[in-house]
């Protein structure tokens, strides 16, 4: 419909969306878990090729290792559960020449955040960490890569009403040339 306006029907999940890094002593269910992990399964990857390994991480003692190879973020060892999300191809290049499981990744994550916070659970995504120690911790094999960790659980308290502020849409895109 031209000139519509169809703000309003973002998913709320998506308009709404704030990083959580203080998390409730509340476990998560594990039938929510598995819909959260089924959810990075479902995402799209370069040809099909589903590069992924999602390790999650329930043990406290595991958390709090993670948490120390991550410079003491707190969320981690307060979060209910932790999933690591891996690739187990790190070599494959798309045509263009970009490697594929930055990008694959980067669409697991946000589908198992989407389904997350569609049933109330927070989460925080973490790339800055040591990525030896977490390979020795979760045993990850030569060859392969933890791209991100993300701490999952129940926010703390009431959260901040403050959402970030977004680039408005005229400044981040053009038609037909850059």
């Amino acid at each position: 419909m031209v000139g519509q306006d169809f703000t309003d029907i973002l998913l709320p999940e998506i308009k709404n969306y704030k990083t959580i890094r203080s998390f409730k002593e509340e476990p998560v269910d594990d039938n929510i878990i598995n819909s959260i992990l089924e959810a990075g399964r479902r995402a799209p990857s370069a040809k099909n090729r589903q590069p992924w390994r999602f390790v999650y991480i329930k043990d406290q003692g595991v958390k709090d290792r993670l948490q120390a190879a991550a410079y003491g973020q707190e969320h981690i060892g307060e979060a209910s559960f932790v999933v690591a999300i891996g690739t187990t191809n790190v070599d494959y290049k798309m045509p263009n020449g970009q490697l594929s499981y930055p990008i694959d990744l980067s669409f697991a994550a946000s589908f198992m955040i989407m389904q997350a916070t569609s049933t109330g659970v927070g989460s925080c995504v973490v790339t800055t960490y040591n990525e030896a120690e977490v390979n020795e911790i979760l045993t990850v094999p030569y060859k392969m890569r933890i791209v991100m960790l993300i701490s999952f659980g129940y926010p703390k308290d009431e959260q901040p009403e403050r959402l970030l502020e977004r680039k408005p849409l005229n400044t981040i895109t053009s038609q037909k040339h850059w």
